[in-house]
């Protein structure tokens, strides 16, 4: 007779089991720095201060950022919180959905807190998408990238917009294609390119390089890395690092996410649950002290809210206010706002994007007495049919030094003149603007009061591009007619040469020139009409000794 089988009882974890985390109790406001001797006296990774969470990790980052003086709640996290009786399926959901902590409390409070120490993230199917969103050969070559990784031993992630794009099932931008290596980037780079028979270009300070190939374009591959911020707003020390690290050092949830290559199956690496906020249109910023490392990221921001209609979560706002009490960020170069302000101008509904920096008080980064205004913000929304405008018109106008009237337009001088120099205007370029800020309104008046051709063309000569762009953006459509009118005049009027002037017996000199306008004159108001009356117009100012 068969014995019956033995009955084991059935080990059923909850929270208050799984605690791996101490934390510190501050029962008093406290400052960053004496919190961070509070985690470290302690060895907690999380302090509890007025009811908010604090860890560790971002203490120590904002000591590095010299913010030892500031409240501690200023870099606060907003982190899941459950009961010491909750199941372990409820915490692993949590941090399955990219919490870096869940806390665990019972009635008197904070038991400690449970961190996925250790786990690798789950990874999702994603060979379906990739089938049907990519074509052959765009897939051809994301295998050929994962097996060049693989003989230098190293493992290929596709990361970016490709990957944020693919899971969205949106339209795919094939020239958005970035490639992180975990192992020697610019190694795997060299032999895609010969591979190709492109070329690459190295960076060596950020371990990255970029290859140029005839039918695959730009291929951007970067070594894993994580990175420091020594100081606000400066570019980061980079260190090699893994997938992981690499994409928690990144600006937002939905741009934390990687494909993996080396292996062909495309499963997708999303540790920080940028696919809940994707399906949210949530941008979520991956720590307190994202924009106060790289303020940046606010341009950046107001881009995704345009083009994808996504929407800044709480926490994400609160780190916008801090960044933006903090300035001025000397570290950040004017070359870097540049360049965010003209990816902007790049897009379909710039104004937009624009005109929500200015309500959130990002262009205080520009100066810390910028304000924007009423009228800032009507010029704005014409920029981008300014921009479109001179294009159509064949002038060469620098859009961001457009931009750039724009914003500081409606500002006292010394903040106007402070923030065109953090633009990084130099030289002659910055003198142009000036002069287009200074005398923009009353050129539009003497255009409106000018009551002969002539008279407007003598308005409208002396401008730079910019300064048409300018007065186009600033007047009304009187304005922009005469422009236009302008614009399309016959570039040479004169029938006469100089030569031809000096021979009728005008010297040499300014006097011809000065002639020369007379007879452009002539021939804008219909007073002259043709080459016999050119020199009939010549001799008549001859013989009054003009």
């Amino acid at each position: 007779m068969a014995k019956r089988a033995h009955a084991y009882p059935q080990a059923s974890l909850v929270a208050a089991d799984l605690v791996n985390v101490a934390v510190a109790r501050a029962s008093a406001p406290i400052a960053i720095g004496a919190a961070l001797r509070l985690a470290r006296k302690r060895d907690a990774a999380m302090v509890v201060t007025e009811g908010r969470y604090l860890l560790r990790e971002d203490l120590v980052r904002a000591s590095l950022l010299g913010l030892d003086d500031l409240a501690s709640t200023t870099v606060a996290r907003d982190l899941p919180c459950v009961e010491a009786g909750a199941g372990e399926v409820t915490v692993r959901r949590l941090l399955a959905g990219g919490a870096p902590l869940v806390v665990v409390r019972d009635r008197r409070g904070p038991l400690g807190a449970i961190a996925a120490r250790g786990a690798t993230p789950a990874q999702v199917p994603m060979a379906p998408r990739v089938a049907h969103r990519l074509s052959p050969d765009a897939r051809a070559l994301l295998e050929s990238i994962g097996r060049r990784a693989a003989t230098q031993g190293a493992r290929a992630f596709l990361v970016g917009g490709m990957v944020r794009d693919l899971w969205r099932d949106a339209e795919v931008t094939w020239a958005d294609l970035d490639v992180v290596v975990e192992g020697d980037g610019p190694a795997v780079a060299r032999e895609l390119a010969r591979e190709l028979g492109g070329s690459v270009l190295e960076h060596r300070r950020f371990l990255t390089a970029s290859v140029e190939a005839p039918r695959a374009g730009r291929i951007d591959v970067a070594t894993a890395r994580s990175e420091r911020y020594e100081s606000r707003g400066a570019l980061p020390r980079v260190m090699p690092a893994g997938i992981d690290a690499d994409l928690r050092r990144r600006d937002f949830t939905v741009n934390a996410m990687a494909v993996e290559l080396h292996s062909g199956a495309f499963d997708l690496l999303d540790p920080l649950g940028g696919r809940a906020d994707l399906a949210r249109r949530r941008l979520r910023v991956l720590h307190p002290l994202s924009y106060v490392d790289d303020p940046t990221r606010m341009f950046r921001a107001a881009r995704y809210a345009t083009r994808f209609g996504f929407v800044p979560d709480a926490t994400t706002a609160r780190a916008q206010t801090l960044a933006l009490r903090l300035v001025p960020y000397p570290a950040l170069s004017g070359q870097r706002i540049a360049a965010e302000l003209g990816r902007i101008l790049d897009e379909a509904r710039a104004d937009l994007t624009l005109v929500r920096l200015g309500r959130g008080g990002a262009f205080r980064l520009l100066d810390p007495r910028y304000r924007f205004t009423a009228s800032t913000r009507r010029l704005v929304a014409e920029l981008p049919a300014a921009v479109t405008w001179a294009r159509q018109r064949g002038l060469d106008v620098d859009p961001v030094g457009l931009a750039a009237l724009a914003l500081t337009s409606d500002q006292p001088h010394a903040v106007a003149t402070a923030a065109l120099e953090r633009i990084a205007f130099v030289g002659e370029p910055l003198a142009r603007l000036r002069q287009a800020l200074a005398e923009g309104r009353a050129l539009v008046a003497r255009l409106r009061e000018a009551n002969t051709p002539s008279a407007r063309a003598r308005v409208l000569r002396e401008q730079p591009p910019v300064g048409l762009g300018w007065l186009w953006l600033l007047g009304d459509g009187g304005t922009r007619a005469a422009l236009d009118w302008y614009l399309g005049l016959d570039r040479a009027p004169v029938a006469l040469s100089g030569d031809e002037v000096m021979a009728l017996g005008v010297p040499r000199g300014p006097a011809v020139a000065r002639v020369l306008a007379e007879l452009r004159d002539g021939r804008l108001d219909g007073r002259i009409t043709d080459r016999d009356m050119e020199i009939d117009q010549v001799r008549h100012l001859l013989a009054k000794g003009g």
